[in-house]
């Protein structure tokens, strides 16, 4: 998840701070094969087979855990050395929360790759931090792919602001320390339709080309974007990140990175507006809160 704050107090003074947090990534890869390429669904049964009832695993008794889905994308990927998985499969079309595979050389058939997945990786078949396979037979031994799909569930956009502006304001209401700066409460803050458009068309910018910037590629910034939108400020300052799946998972994203922090606690600021889009593609929110007065 990434974050990043801005504010401008004058016309021409700016702050800006940005945090990236990269996403985990595993040490293999995986290119997309042709659609004739062959799979082995039957593995992938077994696998299920055993999940359902798997007795024990390295000497231990094991509980069964739920089956996993078995995802036609994920049957359709072979794995390489060096690149990524989880990139590979977001350039598939499957864009994942957590991937990993594991390889087995020399087995004949699914029941002998069955057996050799047991005995090596039985902790892995049993993780309930996947929750779909593909399987994959290839001319030297069997790629059995293990993922999460990334959630897809998106906030209510009609109750968004409401939200949002709740979590800003308990924050606001109590003294609070952003990095090294300490902040007495502030007022609550209102908000205000110009400033969610403004918030909302940044948003827009950045989850269609997937441009993470206060500053639109056109040079246009958040003081630009709210003097078309409407709203005649003296102060502004803007907030953005990427990737929360909820208003209160941005507004403490923001409340625990300094800048950002600073920029919701500031009492020069009366009124907000906030709006989050989604990437087409990727299934990535990115977020924007305009704060001004």
């Amino acid at each position: 998840m990434s974050n990043s704050s801005f504010s401008n107090i004058a016309r021409r003074a700016a702050l800006l701070s940005v945090a990236l947090v990269p996403a985990s990534l595993l040490p293999v890869s995986a290119l997309a094969l042709p659609a004739q390429a062959p799979h082995a669904p039957n593995l992938a049964a077994l696998i299920n087979a055993y999940r359902a009832a798997p007795g024990s695993c390295a000497g231990t008794s094991a509980a069964s855990v739920p089956p996993l889905a078995v995802e036609a994308a994920l049957s359709q990927i072979r794995i390489v050395s060096g690149t990524f998985l989880e990139p590979a499969l977001e350039r598939a079309g499957y864009p994942v929360e957590h991937a990993e595979a594991v390889f087995i050389s020399g087995a004949a058939d699914a029941a002998e790759a069955m057996e050799t997945l047991r005995e090596k990786y039985c902790a892995r078949l049993l993780g309930t931090d996947v929750t779909a396979i593909g399987t994959i037979r290839v001319a030297d031994g069997w790629h059995v792919v293990l993922a999460r799909p990334e959630r897809r569930e998106l906030p209510a956009p009609e109750g968004i602001g409401e939200e949002t502006l709740a979590a800003v304001n308990a924050a606001r209401a109590a003294p609070r320390q952003c990095g090294d700066r300490q902040f007495a409460a502030a007022p609550p803050l209102r908000l205000n339709p110009a400033l969610d458009a403004a918030a909302l068309s940044h948003s827009r910018y950045m989850a269609q080309v997937r441009y993470f910037s206060h500053q639109q590629k056109n040079g246009s910034v958040v003081g630009d974007r709210a003097l078309r939108a409407g709203y005649k400020w003296r102060t502004i300052g803007e907030n953005i990140a990427s990737g929360q799946r909820t208003a209160q998972e941005a507004v403490q994203g923001w409340l625990d990175s300094p800048g950002h922090c600073a920029n919701i606690m500031n009492a020069a600021f009366v009124e907000m507006g906030v709006g989050y889009a989604v990437n087409p593609v990727r299934g990535t929110l990115y977020w924007t809160q305009v704060l001004a007065r």
